[in-house]
């Protein structure tokens, strides 16, 4: 008989909405995209200035040519240079974070089109995200083990029951919650940090897609259950 699944009370402490993503883009960033725009000595230019720099070189260009060098730039190993380009083209008018079937993708999909946005005054679709900070709060404290290795997968199981029945993950996700599972959960979450841990509670900070957790502002506190994906050992 198997045990039974973890039991926790969830509370959503705060929710805040968000057009870029916190500690995404560093200097070292704008620096390597100035030299990709053939810009020469970016190491000249002060700390302050490298930003707008940056925008200000993708604004030589063509709008799709400014995002194949982003693009590029995030994915030099995942995407060759014909998707490099097709995507590029897309980003113009499609939300790639939501659109693209590639979930691993998708965080450096909306870094891009941010940036982009930011360069060309609108040109690309205006990015949203979330963040917020929810407690859970184990019934049986020896439970918050199940956070151990790969949290993504349990606290999403977790955040499923405060989003209502026809939020994007309760539509189409629906097999990995209650499944063993949950590979998409960590694509899903683009940020996830403790921020405080006790006997029998932690608290996370979530930085996700509008697209998936929007609607987790309206959660109250609730019980649910939850597990974490089953682990595959390899048999001699």
């Amino acid at each position: 008989m198997l045990p039974p699944a973890p039991k926790f009370t969830v509370e959503r402490l705060t929710f805040a909405t968000l057009t870029e993503l916190p500690n995404t883009w560093q200097n070292a960033d704008y620096k390597a995209l100035l030299v990709k725009m053939n810009y020469v000595n970016p190491d000249a230019i002060s700390e302050a200035e490298l930003k707008e720099m940056c925008l200000m070189a993708f604004t030589d260009l063509e709008p799709r040519e400014a995002a194949e060098v982003v693009l590029g730039y995030l994915y030099p190993e995942e995407l060759t240079a014909g998707q490099v380009e097709n995507l590029a083209h897309q980003m113009l008018t499609e939300k790639l974070w939501e659109e693209n079937p590639e979930l691993p993708l998708h965080k450096g999909f909306y870094q891009a089109t941010q940036l982009l946005h930011d360069a060309f005054n609108g040109t690309f679709p205006a990015t949203k995200a979330v963040e917020f900070q929810v407690k859970c709060t184990a019934e049986n404290p020896a439970d918050l083990a199940v956070f151990d290795n790969e949290p993504a997968a349990p606290l999403m199981r977790l955040l499923a029951p405060g989003l209502p029945d026809n939020a994007l993950i309760n539509r189409l996700f629906s097999p990995q919650v209650e499944g063993d599972k949950f590979e998409e959960a960590k694509a899903m979450l683009w940020q996830l940090t403790t921020t405080e841990k006790t006997e029998n509670s932690i608290t996370f900070d979530v930085v996700s897609s509008a697209y998936w957790l929007e609607d987790f502002k309206y959660a109250d506190t609730y019980e649910a259950t939850t597990h974490a994906d089953a682990v595959v050992t390899s048999e001699e």
